[in-house]
């Protein structure tokens, strides 16, 4: 797994815009925001009308593709570097994107992880320190940097957090991974009940088999695998994801709070099967 060492965030999409003057409705931030899952989840945040920042940790021309796609539609994004696993990067993060907005975030996702693949008896510490520092504690410095600034402004978010079938189920060789998913869970339930009486809701989006640039190079077969042992018989798209995470961060789940949602095509809500037929 490869390390990525810090550098000087590059920031795309500000313009010399600023404040209220770019946006007409609200506020959403997307952790690793720029391939995969979450480059969708900033495409469908701008599509439903937010103004979008977005973290990301290495791909410039990701970034700044995604950002100019969304002005040429019409809206407005950030797109800035950033280790969410490193407290001073998030809090820089987080006084940007809002200074630039304007105001506190309305929404904010947490999408970004990594994954190492290696079986128990040989993860390294990095490995596992690494995974873990991505996955879980940059889920709770984002979740701390955006419920702060969002208890000051007297706002009442929405934080939506990004699990995964491994908050349920062990995967083999995903040791780490796995740990980070099902701490991730227990951890949107614990801020559901800290953050409840501030106005602001977490939740999480669990996904199943999902059909991307990073799963595809896996395993050659990825989607034909995952659909022959998924109920509704075809693999996951981002797409799929974009639908439960706005659901989340709308008024139409304003009482809905510490939940899950598995999107997974029914494939994490069956037993392994003895028997034929």
């Amino acid at each position: 797994m490869p390390v990525y060492h810090c550098r000087k965030p590059i920031k795309f999409g500000a313009g010399n815009i600023s404040g209220r003057e770019l946006a007409m409705g609200e506020f959403a931030v997307v952790t690793g925001g720029s391939t995969g899952i979450g480059r969708h989840l900033v495409s469908a945040f701008a599509e439903a009308g937010y103004t979008v920042a977005f973290s990301y940790r290495h791909d410039d021309e990701a970034a700044q593709s995604l950002v100019e796609a969304i002005e040429e539609a019409g809206g407005q994004a950030l797109g800035l570097g950033c280790d969410v696993g490193r407290r001073v990067e998030v809090e820089s993060f987080f006084d940007e994107v809002c200074d630039w907005f304007g105001d506190a975030p309305d929404v904010l996702v947490n999408n970004a992880g990594i994954q190492t693949w290696a079986p128990l008896l040989e993860l390294s510490e990095e490995g596992w320190d690494d995974v873990i520092r991505t996955n879980l504690k940059g889920c709770f410095l984002n979740t701390q940097a955006a419920a702060r600034r969002m208890v000051e402004a007297d706002k009442d978010g929405a934080i939506v957090n990004i699990g995964s079938g491994c908050n349920k189920l062990a995967f083999p060789r995903l040791v780490s991974y796995t740990a980070s998913k099902g701490g991730i869970e227990q951890f949107t339930k614990a801020s559901a009940v800290e953050l409840g009486p501030h106005g602001i809701r977490v939740n999480c989006v669990a996904p199943g088999a999902i059909l991307n640039e990073r799963t595809a190079e896996e395993q050659p077969d990825y989607a034909g695998t995952w659909a022959r042992i998924t109920p509704l018989r075809r693999v996951g798209t981002p797409e799929d994801i974009s639908g439960p995470v706005l659901f989340f961060a709308s008024d139409a789940a304003r009482f809905v709070t510490g939940q899950t949602i598995w999107v997974d095509g029914g494939v994490f809500s069956q037993a392994n099967w003895p028997y034929e037929g």
